[in-house]
């Protein structure tokens, strides 16, 4: 019930705050240093090698790699790995709470995954790729 509640909320939040319109770019610009951007591309990057990683272990039926994968490069145990404390400072709260809710929600993966039962441990993923969604529909910081 709660995995509806928060792709319905995503939705939701998607349809009525970020549709880009032909008069151009509709996403919250968030200002940061350089050398802060380029941190959190190469954080960005490293997110979707881990979920290409993590579904290539999935295939496989590697349920405990899978889960190694979402906890140590996207879970809460990522936290510091990234920099996140330093790197929240500059972004809007919103922002930071669709952030959190990804770190959670990898860790929740990471718990489902190791369940070796394929259905539940993709939906627990899709929760993490939902909150990847709306954050790059709704911030840029280019």
């Amino acid at each position: 019930m709660a995995r509806v509640k928060h792709a319905v909320t995503v939705s939701l939040w998607l349809l009525t705050s970020t549709g880009t319109t032909l008069a151009g770019e509709t996403r919250q610009l968030v200002k940061m240093p350089e050398p802060m951007q380029e941190h959190m591309l190469g954080n960005m990057r490293d997110h979707v090698m881990a979920l290409d990683l993590i579904l290539a272990h999935l295939a496989a039926k590697e349920w405990t790699m899978a889960a190694d994968v979402a906890e140590q490069r996207l879970g809460l145990s990522s936290l510091d790995r990234h920099g996140a404390s330093h790197m929240a400072g500059f972004m809007p709260k919103a922002m930071q709470d669709i952030g959190t809710s990804m770190h959670r929600a990898a860790s929740r993966f990471a718990l489902r995954a190791q369940e070796g039962e394929l259905e539940p441990a993709v939906a627990a993923l899709r929760d993490v790729t939902a909150a990847c969604v709306a954050c790059h529909a709704g911030y840029r910081i280019r």
